[in-house]
């Protein structure tokens, strides 16, 4: 058996993304260890997790066992649709969002029904059918509810010590991104920062929460992810810090404004650099998000931010880079941290 050695204050938090991923060893128990966890594994390790050392400890003790989503479908399903099952899936707040191979389809209510009785305290299940249109609004359908709940969408999300509130049929909570909103919760303290493309205030409450910058403004075009950013402003007592704005961050963006910029959107990233490298104050630090092809990596993103400098007459220095997850087969999702002068 093999560990992740995590702070305890990130325990919870991992902990539930790797059950999400199906990478937790839900057989053993986890180890508190001074002021970090040993939380157990199986299989390889997730690329957001490699930076956490890895143990495998010689005392675990393990829980006796308990059924698996296979074996709650073993009495429904032959073997070669149990094969066909998830190994993962997401938790947002109290809903479940699975995947299901198409051939599953029929089943999908009593796979619905099996993951509420995995998971006791939530109260909906959804079928995730992808994403669509240019605001990457989430396909999802309802496919099992608790009795008795009004609004299986609707739910509030706790990761790393902050609340989101969301919709999860009209907005997107990526999981993958956890290490990386994590990351930016560490920075920016007593600092103004934008947040282009703010969504639901996926790095802006986490900063302004643990951080405490002087300013955030966050800009936002999707009127629904604008609503629920301004209700968790309010959810995480932080109106004080953050700013909403609602609008097109190449109309809405400030000029030479900004000690930090965040561009944590994918897709068009690039078609909006040139306001994010204006918005920054000489000596500001971007950090830039892109999708990038595999033999690509680093090397375009990192051409990008010092070509879109020197337009501007400005330096770039390449602070670092990070592979946050993989987003398409040979494509991964990446970030960049640069100093413009």
């Amino acid at each position: 058996m093999k560990a992740l050695v995590v702070p305890k204050e990130q325990a919870e938090t991992v902990r539930l993304r790797l059950l999400e991923m199906g990478c937790l060893d839900i057989k053993c128990k986890l180890s508190k260890k001074g002021e970090h966890l040993e939380i157990p594994i199986t299989g390889a390790i997730p690329s957001e997790f490699r930076s956490y050392r890895v143990v495998w400890p010689d005392d675990a003790k393990y829980y006796e066992p308990e059924p698996n989503l296979g074996d709650l479908m073993r009495e429904h399903m032959d073997d070669d649709k149990l094969a066909l099952l998830p190994g993962g899936w997401q938790i947002i707040g109290d809903i479940v969002v699975i995947s299901l191979h198409s051939d599953l389809y029929p089943e999908r209510k009593l796979v619905g029904d099996a993951m509420l009785k995995l998971y006791p305290y939530c109260k909906s299940v959804y079928l995730d059918e992808g994403i669509s249109g240019k605001l990457r609004r989430p396909r999802r359908e309802l496919v099992v509810v608790r009795d008795e709940v009004d609004d299986p969408a609707i739910t509030v999300h706790n990761e790393n010590g902050c609340r989101f509130r969301l919709d999860v049929t009209k907005i997107m909570f990526s999981k993958g991104n956890l290490k990386e909103r994590m990351r930016m919760s560490r920075l920016g303290k007593g600092k103004v920062v934008v947040d282009m493309f703010a969504g639901i205030g996926y790095f802006t409450i986490p900063m302004a929460v643990h951080s405490h910058p002087a300013r955030i403004i966050g800009i936002e075009i999707n009127p629904e992810s604008y609503h629920y950013l301004v209700e968790n402003i309010r959810l995480n007592g932080v109106e004080g810090i953050v700013e909403p704005v609602l609008g097109d961050c190449a109309d809405m963006t400030p000029v030479s404004f900004a000690d930090r910029v965040i561009m944590g959107y994918v897709g068009n990233t690039r078609y909006y650099l040139e306001y994010g490298i204006k918005a920054l104050k000489s000596g500001g630090i971007l950090h830039y998000h892109d999708t990038v092809p595999v033999h690509l990596v680093p090397s375009k993103p990192i051409d990008l931010i010092r070509n879109e400098a020197c337009k501007q007459g400005r330096l770039a220095e390449i602070l670092d880079w990070h592979r946050i997850k993989k987003y398409s087969p040979g494509v991964w999702h990446v970030v960049v941290d640069a100093r413009i002068e």
